[in-house]
């Protein structure tokens, strides 16, 4: 009888907070055990073998280490500048007016979005590069001259390229921001005498401030933290930024407790800018005051409407269409340098690089690691939002916040806090497969528990409270109702994921080896043969993996699926 009544109280028994625990464990993990080892080892002098400062002094006082913070700042903000320059027009046509083609617009700049910027990089050197590229030999052919009047290989071509590539962040928050002000507010400017251009500027663009500097603020966070523009582009011209120099000090004889002391730099700068950003997108100060639903009405630009179709339709050349046009061009060219023709066509560098053993299996294993990163980090990502939203352990608020300490440290800084935490006992993961999904997991967990939380937060608690009433457990209770609510979110979040893991470079370039290679860091590896025709059919194949995935997505889950970041 006893032994009944025990079975009956271990069935009744909830687990679902030894559930929650474990995952509260992996998460603590996961984040803390690489940013504790990154501290420590920024602390410990190889010398003395003891705790001091002295790696930090080396960072403030050696020349080439400040050169490479003032490099870095300014590579930031003159991107950040140029984003803001391309994407407020951009966002304010399409969202805005009644401009031809908006929504094809819309979708091409998403795949801006999703084109890794390293590849961006690339395809730019193919086009500027001081004597070699395609618009400076144009150029030279038409004029005469000996140099072509391009230069990929410094500051400012870096600005250019890296601008390029970072545009989408203030596009997407700006159009987004735009997409709900209420156009009575435009009506009433037009009552009162202004002309589109001063009721732009005097109404509708102070109402989305907000949107626009932290879309700035992003696109400098993604730009400072770059590793594969910077290195191929500022490396030939001897420019040194903090993410190069990172990887410098990696490079033989490693020096990791000084790699650990620049990282941590990197941190305080990029963690003071997510302060802001954050601050910015919750402020109040910027509302609007009515009792009506916003209603949107577009802007008749009248014959303007084809000068700003011309406008987003460069930009969109600039950042889109003609990198991959000189992509596709160089990889079906059986020399890349050789003018195009039939007798220079070939499809043979895709060929060899399915064949090719190395890039292969640089392939299969994008795929696998994206996948299986995107899986735990939506797993851990709707655990803990649950958890934090409806308020069921103490701390939550504490709880809420570790996962998104990851936002505020660069891939390469994740980089180098996995590889001191995991080449060591007792968790030698350095060479495995399990050390890339660790670093793509920690590196994307805020993307994954930003969108978990955004969807969590717009189920009713009353639906689980009645499940609750009729007797299910916690764990029933998310399984058969949570989670069907939540599932098309937690779709869009693992997509998402996916793309941002399959493009990363910063995070790998630091921890795989032969048998971890992804398809990153082979194309960092075609770089160094001056592989092109390789690299550009391996790019090409890496862009129509995350093109197709991003347009089935926007198909299927609608356009807002990337505005989670």
């Amino acid at each position: 009888m006893k032994n009944l009544e025990r079975r009956k109280s271990l069935a009744n028994y909830d687990f679902s907070l030894i559930i929650w625990l474990v995952f509260i464990v992996v998460l603590l993990i996961l984040i803390g055990l690489p940013i504790f080892w990154l501290i420590r080892n920024s602390l410990f002098s190889p010398e003395s073998e003891s705790l001091s400062f002295i790696n930090y002094q080396t960072v403030f006082i050696k020349p080439r280490f400040r050169e490479a913070i003032y490099n870095s700042l300014i590579l930031a903000s003159g991107s950040s500048f140029l984003s803001l320059l391309l994407g407020v027009p951009t966002a304010w046509i399409i969202s805005r007016t009644d401009m031809p083609l908006r929504n094809l617009l819309r979708v091409l700049l998403l795949l801006v979005f999703a084109m890794p910027p390293f590849l961006g990089a690339i395809a730019w050197t193919l086009l500027i590069a001081p004597n070699s590229g395609w618009l400076n030999r144009i150029y030279m052919s038409l004029t005469g001259a000996e140099t072509g009047i391009f230069n990929a290989y410094s500051m400012w071509g870096a600005i250019f390229v890296i601008g390029l590539s970072t545009y989408p962040y203030v596009f997407l928050l700006t159009s987004s921001a735009l997409d709900v002000v209420n156009s009575e507010l435009e009506d009433a400017g037009t009552i009162l005498g202004a002309n589109t251009w001063k009721m732009t500027t005097k109404v509708t663009l102070p109402l989305v401030a907000p949107a626009i500097i932290a879309g700035g603020i992003l696109s400098f966070l993604e730009a400072i933290a770059l590793f594969g523009s910077p290195s191929l582009l500022l490396i030939p011209a001897r420019t040194t930024v903090i993410t190069t120099e990172i990887w410098q000090l990696f490079q033989y004889p490693p020096k990791i407790e000084l790699a650990c002391a620049f990282s941590l730099c990197l941190v305080l700068i990029t963690a003071l800018l997510v302060w802001v950003q954050r601050s910015l997108t919750t402020r109040k100060d910027y509302a609007v005051i009515t009792g009506k639903v916003g209603r949107k009405r577009l802007l008749k630009l009248g014959i303007g409407r084809w000068v700003a179709l011309l406008f987003c339709l460069t930009v969109c050349s600039l950042s889109l269409f003609l990198p991959l046009l000189i992509l596709l061009r160089t990889a079906l060219s059986q020399s890349w340098g050789r003018p195009f023709g039939l007798d220079n066509f070939t499809w043979k560098w895709f060929g060899e690089v399915l064949s090719n053993s190395s890039t292969s299996l640089a392939i299969k294993n994008s795929f696998l690691f994206s996948a299986i990163s995107a899986t735990i980090a939506m797993a851990i990502a709707l655990i803990i939002a649950y958890l934090v939203s409806r308020k069921l352990v103490p701390g939550y608020r504490i709880l809420g916040f570790l996962p998104m300490l990851p936002i505020a440290i660069p891939g390469v800084v994740i980089a180098v806090g996995i590889f001191a935490a995991y080449t060591r006992p007792p968790l030698i993961l350095y060479g495995t497969a399990a050390i890339m999904v660790v670093a793509f997991t920690t590196r994307f967990i805020p993307v994954a528990f930003t969108n978990a939380s955004t969807t969590v937060m717009r189920i009713n608690p009353e639906l689980e409270l009645a499940a609750r009433n009729l007797g299910a457990t916690s764990a029933t209770t998310v399984q058969q109702v949570v989670f069907p609510l939540v599932k098309r979110g937690l779709i869009s979040g693992w997509i998402l994921v996916f793309i941002l893991s399959i493009r990363e470079l910063s995070c790998a370039i630091l921890l795989f080896t032969l048998n971890t290679q992804v398809m990153s860091t082979a194309l960092f590896e075609l770089v160094s043969e001056s592989s092109y025709e390789r690299l550009s059919a391996l790019a090409i194949i890496m862009l129509a993996i995350v093109f197709t995935i991003v347009l089935l997505a926007y198909r299927f889950l609608g356009k807002d699926f990337l505005l989670e970041k």
